[in-house]
């Protein structure tokens, strides 16, 4: 219950920070996505900074992009392949994210991007191992933006080490998506 309450004491605290910066111009939007995948459970809070570009524009759509910086909760539920055995580990990342979007930037769209993540400790959940701290953080996901600033999405994501040191397992996560833009 400890570490219940302190998590989300520290997901206010991000949130207020980020309203803050927001109207300073430095992020457009933030989002909370939650999700799992094979024995793990993830909340991922992040801020993004829109690039706004229009290349390839087509039928009221273009492609476009932004950075995306993030910070996960990660709960794994078999850590060293021991059912029951837990451990909670801290993700950071940033990601630059291409999006096909309407000229309006509201309805559907689809993203994908390539980034970076450090973990808190080397990744041994069920099977899968990392071998490495440092992980290619790579994601495809849709979503429908709102005419109220709400945007609702949902991602498949992939940690890999991108083959720098084996075992490299590869962990993969189906995240649903929660975000405003300001």
């Amino acid at each position: 219950m400890k570490k219940m309450m302190r998590s989300l004491a520290a997901v206010a605290a991000l949130s207020a920070a980020t309203m803050a910066h927001a109207a300073d111009g430095y992020f457009d939007s933030s989002s909370v996505e939650v999700g799992g995948g094979e024995h793990v459970q993830v909340v991922r809070l992040a801020v993004q900074k829109d690039w706004n570009k229009s290349w390839l524009p087509t039928s009221g759509y273009h492609l476009n992009g932004y950075w995306d910086a993030n910070v996960a909760y990660w709960r794994a539920n078999q850590w060293l392949d021991q059912p029951g055995n837990t451990k909670d580990l801290a993700v950071v990342g940033i990601t630059p994210v291409f999006r096909w979007e309407a000229d309006n930037k509201l309805g559907f769209y689809a993203d994908a991007g390539i980034g970076a993540a450090v973990f808190s400790s080397v990744y041994r959940n069920t099977h899968r191992q990392l071998s490495t701290a440092f992980e290619f953080a790579d994601h495809v996901g849709v979503g429908y933006v709102f005419a109220n600033k709400w945007e609702l999405g949902a991602r498949l994501q992939h940690y890999s080490n991108g083959g720098i040191k084996h075992p490299n397992g590869g962990v993969n996560l189906l995240l649903l998506k929660a975000a405003y833009h300001y």
